[in-house]
């Protein structure tokens, strides 16, 4: 079926140009959709409705010459059962059954490579998580790591070569706190005593730092390693074991939440190598910054920014002549995106909460006044929202160990890796999200997770009973009529197209809204029909359509990290066709 649409798209345009030809217009580009109602069809065209207003003409006449056009279309007669026009002008084609049954040979054919693109050659940084290490990864970092690990794998069906980048500041005032905190402890003092530093972490974590830092432990990350002294005294010694520490515990949760990264960059480089420095210098001679209240401004609203922001604070009162107040986060955010950019990354994307709304106007008014040939709307951001954690209908809102926030290990400790990695991805970035941690635990089909694993293991048990001839490439799928078959094939055909709009939104959760459809599809499939029938053709063939949807389903949660298990229990009592999958 993915040939018999691609045909078809080709036919539609023709007859696009053949319409719009006589109307002295350029035709859009061909576009189906899928009809509201499966009840109408299985394709639908609406570009007469578009046309008309260009045309200045009736849309059901313009509709009536395009179908004529389609109907002289060789694809059209190979692959169309019936041209129906609806409505004010919409055309819903309905495909023949062969169009519909080959789908299950072409996802066959190409196994886990079905909906994937060949490599095209453009390389993609997605930038994500990123987080300080100064304390364990909460459930914001979560929905962060879920986000763009999802995008990274949907880039890469689409034939992207991708880089996983995590940019993390390994300096700094957060850095000094956590080592002042740890120092603390190393001294004796706990949270609420007197002598303990007014903003020090309080978390639980921050005793074990300072416990295996006393013990003159070595810690390995996946960028750094460090050996403790165990000198109370030496501040720089215990910030650097304290950071390798927390980038280690880091590493330890993102490798329990199945993600990697390819590439960690440090903010301290920035300064060290001189590349703030230069980017100032640049800012400057390019003639977009001044000087306020003892400030260097940069005029964002040059390049559509809401006002202009602070490069470099102004100096603290009683400062050292030549003394400045430092530059703003933004400054270094610049000099990154231009390392980037510099880099050959054409096209990066950074995943961050929404309360960095405001950083992407000022760091794409930064790249344009730096003048180093960066493209207008460089980079890419999805902003995501914080979730509300629910347990036993109550929010929960702290963990033990963190000491004010949930984390990440708690919940998949909670639940399970592939509970969180669903749930995370279920939802668009940009809208507030609660984790039931009740729900992720159910066994039935109120889960989403549960439900679509539930799909896979079912269909496994099927074939593992099923006795004849395992050869499904020689299926007589001529044999999957039945309405259930027909709509479980279209779903299966929708993949590729799926994955492809998915890819150029950033949108992983449109792979958890199909799953959930593919599941639905088949439950129905399921609930219909019986497969394990005694005619030798039939069940050969209906067992190839199985084999057809298990692997879209592995396919499409592999996308999203979550994995296809070939057995499951469940809460409620199994039905009759099968034995518990």
């Amino acid at each position: 079926m993915i040939q018999a649409k691609q045909e078809l798209r080709e036919a539609l345009q023709a007859a696009l140009s053949a319409v719009c030809a006589a109307g002295g217009a350029a035709p859009p580009q061909a576009v189906f959709e899928l009809p509201k109602q499966a009840s109408h069809g299985d394709l639908a065209v609406m570009a007469a409705m578009s046309l008309a207003r260009t045309l200045k003409r009736n849309p059901r006449e313009l509709a009536q010459e395009l179908v004529q056009a389609l109907k002289a279309q060789p694809a059209v007669g190979r692959w169309v059962a019936a041209l129906e026009i609806a409505g004010p002008g919409f055309i819903n084609l309905r495909l023949s059954p062969a169009a519909k049954q080959a789908v299950v040979a072409e996802v066959l054919k190409d196994a886990d490579g079905f909906g994937n693109k060949p490599a095209s050659g453009e390389r993609v940084m997605v930038e994500f998580v990123s987080a300080n290490p100064t304390g364990p990864l909460h459930v914001g970092h979560g929905r962060n790591a879920a986000l763009g690990d999802s995008i990274c794998h949907l880039l890469q069906t689409q034939g992207a070569q991708v880089l996983r980048e995590f940019y993390y500041n390994d300096a700094g005032v957060q850095i000094a706190t956590l080592a002042q905190s740890t120092q603390a402890r190393l001294m004796g003092l706990r949270p609420g005593d007197p002598g303990w530093p007014e903003q020090a972490y309080n978390g639980e974590y921050i005793a074990d730092i300072a416990a295996d830092f006393l013990a003159r432990k070595t810690v390995h990350a996946d960028d750094r390693a460090f050996t403790a002294s165990g000198d109370p005294e030496d501040l720089d010694g215990i910030r650097q074991f304290a950071v390798a520490y927390l980038r280690h515990e880091q590493d330890l949760d993102l490798r329990a939440f199945g993600v990697r990264f390819d590439h960690y960059y440090l903010e301290s480089s920035l300064y060290s190598s001189g590349r703030v420095e230069d980017t100032v210098r640049r800012l400057v001679a390019s003639g977009h910054t001044y000087e306020k209240d003892g400030a260097l401004w940069l005029r964002t609203t040059d390049f559509g920014d809401d006002k202009d922001r602070v490069m470099r604070k102004s100096a603290p009162p009683g400062g050292a002549a030549g003394s400045d107040g430092g530059y703003t986060y933004f400054v270094p955010d610049v000099a990154y995106h231009i390392a980037k950019f510099e880099r050959g990354y054409a096209k990066v994307i950074n995943i961050q909460g929404s309360d960095h709304h405001g950083t992407v106007s000022r760091v794409r008014g930064g790249l344009q006044a730096a003048g180093v040939g960066v493209p207008a709307g460089y980079p890419d951001y999805v902003l995501y929202k914080m979730i509300t954690v629910m347990k036993g209908g109550q929010e929960v809102k702290i963990s033990k160990r963190a000491g004010s926030y949930v984390t990440l290990r708690d919940l998949i400790d909670w639940t399970s890796r592939d509970a969180v990695r669903f749930f995370l991805i279920s939802r668009k970035a940009d809208t507030e999200f609660t984790f039931d941690i009740d729900l992720a635990l159910k066994a039935n089909d109120e889960n989403p997770v549960f439900y679509v694993q539930y799909a896979h293991a079912r269909i496994c048990s099927v074939l593992a009973q099923y006795a004849g001839d395992r050869d499904f490439a020689g299926a007589d799928l001529t044999r999957l009529t039945a309405p259930s078959e027909s709509a479980l094939m279209l779903k299966l055909a929708e993949y590729p197209d799926m994955l492809a709009r998915a890819a150029a939104d950033f949108a992983p959760h449109d792979v958890a809204f199909y799953l959930r459809d593919l599941a639905a599809d088949f439950h129905t499939y399921y609930a219909s029909e019986r497969f394990l029938v005694d005619d030798a053709a039939l069940a050969r063939a209906r067992m190839a359509l199985l084999a057809a949807t298990a692997q879209v389903l592995r396919n499409a949660l592999a996308v999203l990290g979550v994995s296809a298990p070939e057995s499951m229990s469940r809460e409620a009592p199994a039905a009759p066709q099968e034995a518990e999958a």
